[in-house]
This record gives structure tokens, sequence and C-alpha cells, in this order.
């Protein structure tokens, strides 16, 4: 149990400590400012410039234009990809999904590509409907997970797309120092003080391998990032 004013504890994950993002009840005015700012953040520290160019775009040439984002939030990195998937003059579509209700109301407000749609769902939901995908990605959603959660995911993602990419926070003291000052960046959301929770939540890479099925790889993406991936045909 995570105790009020202690330090953190980098030993293990802390996945009894919520998010406040998570919290039905939190501001929305906050929430609307986070999700605002996700892209600003994720630019400067996802990487997913080089992951598109590296891991989607070319398995993409050779599968189905088709793109499922898992967990979309505000919908900034959906939206990201089918930019760089229209200037490369791939005609792709792409689905964005997350299970927040106020994700989707915040995501499906923004302006941006007309070949991204928002719908709240899970995974499970779609894998029962039948779908399946050229990709598959999530951004920060694995630390969000309990055990069993990441297992099921992981199985509606071996059904859903040909070649799946989820990347994550590395959960690190290092990582967690660093954020701590460079999130005072944006004040007024919740980036900071979830982002902080976030790493602790988050996974080693020995530990995210080692709850990983078979077939499933973990890459490091610098900085203090990793990557979970899988490819039909390569399991």
């Amino acid at each position: 149990m995570t105790v009020p004013g202690a330090p953190a504890d980098f030993t293990r994950r802390a996945v009894d400590l919520p998010e406040f993002m998570d919290d039905p009840a939190c501001d929305l005015a906050t929430l609307r400012r986070t999700y605002r700012q996700f892209g600003r953040l994720n630019a400067l520290i996802a990487g997913w410039r080089r992951v598109y160019v590296r891991d989607l775009r070319p398995r993409l040439l050779q599968a189905p234009l088709t793109l499922l984002d898992i967990g979309c939030g505000g919908g900034d990195v959906p939206r990201q990809l089918a930019r760089w998937a229209r200037r490369d003059g791939l005609d792709l579509t792409v689905t964005a999904i997350d299970a927040d209700p106020r994700a989707i109301a915040f995501a499906s407000a923004q302006p941006g590509p007309p070949n991204v749609t928002y719908r709240q769902a899970l995974s499970s939901d779609l894998v029962r409907e039948g779908h399946t995908f050229g990709a598959v990605t999530s951004n920060h959603l694995l630390h969000h997970l309990t055990a069993a959660e990441l297992s099921g995911l992981l199985r509606d993602c071996e059904h859903l797309g040909r070649v799946v990419v989820h990347s994550d926070l590395v959960r690190s003291a290092a990582a967690y120092r660093l954020f701590s000052l460079a999130a005072h960046a944006f004040p007024g959301t919740f980036i900071r003080a979830d982002g902080l929770r976030s790493i602790r939540r988050s996974f080693t890479p020995a530990e995210l391998q080692a709850a990983a099925p078979p077939g499933w790889t973990v890459r490091p993406l610098f900085p203090f990032r990793q990557l979970l991936t899988w490819e039909a045909g390569r399991a």
C-alpha cells in the first residue's frame, strides 16, 4: 500500500496509486486542458515519428491501410499518425477508441484529418464484432492495466492487428526526477501529478517482457520509454 508522503518506491509497480484523470469526478476543465496539452507533451517525449517511420509505415505498405489506436485519450497520437500517412500518400483509415466517454467527447470535437474516427469502446468489443486492422497502437496505456487486463489486451491485439506497437514509460528514479522538473511547463493540468504517478505505475523492461505472452518483444525507446511489439507470422 502506498503511504502518503513516503519516498517514491521504484522497486515495484505502484498499481494501487490512482491517477487523477481516471477519477470520474475530477475537474472537467482541468481534464480538458490536460487533453489539450497532450499533443505538445507527446511531441516532446513519445517518439512516435520514429515509431511511424521504422515500425508502422513499412508494414502498412504490405497490409490493409487501417490502424486502430487503443486508449486514444485526447486523440493527438492517432491524428498525427493519420497526418504523416497522408503526407506519404497513404490512404490510411484510423479508428481511435477509448473507454472514457470524456476522452471521446474531447477528441471528436478537435479539428483533424477526416480519415480519423472516434468511438467509445474496448478492444474486446472490436474483437467480438470481428474487426481487423493493418496496425494497432497505443500510447501510455499499459501502465494503467492490471496483470489480468494486460493479458486480455494483448490477446485481443493478436486478433485485431497484423502489427502491434504499444508505447509506454519505463519506471525509474531518473525518469521520475527529470519529469518532475520538466512537467512544470504544463501548469493548470494533471500532467505533472499524473505523469509522476504513471512512471511509478509503469513496468521495467524485464517486468513487461515477463508479463507478455510468447511472441511479444520489448524494445527500448529513448528516453525512458519502451515498445511492446508483436507481428503476425513472427510470433
